[in-house]
């Protein structure tokens, strides 16, 4: 009966455990339509409206090369990076790499999923107000 609950208990420390490492498929937006009121967008609007929303939630974007940005997050011990691909119709935001998020193949920990969507939901936001 002893062993039985040590079996027991060491098995729900074992699955409780594994929740605390929630991972998910990698998430990435892939060519999003930019829809702005603004007549004659340029590059140079929507890597503005980008780099606006990017900062405002805690992002450092940089200017890589024409159409293409660096995102980076650090959060505590945490590191996000993407890739964000943009033109005038379109962004696209990838993932590129991280640290203590437990990046393996095509999953990740689900808090960074989180932290993208919001980054598309403001570069959607910025791009609204142009």
């Amino acid at each position: 009966m002893k062993l039985r609950s040590v079996v027991l208990v060491l098995g729900l420390s074992f699955f409780v455990a594994l929740g605390g490492c929630r991972t998910a498929p990698v998430y990435n937006v892939e060519k999003s339509p930019i829809v702005s009121n603004k007549q004659n967008l340029t590059v140079a609007d929507v890597a503005k409206a980008i780099e606006r929303a990017g900062t405002g939630l805690g992002w450092q974007i940089n200017n890589d090369r024409p159409g293409h940005m660096l995102g980076t997050l650090n959060l505590r011990e945490h590191k996000a990076v993407v890739d964000i691909d943009y033109d005038t119709k379109t962004y696209t935001i990838r993932y590129k790499d991280s640290s203590n998020l437990n990046h393996s193949g095509d999953s990740i920990h689900s808090n960074y999923n989180g932290w993208v969507q919001r980054l598309d939901s403001a570069i959607k936001s910025q791009l609204s107000l142009l």
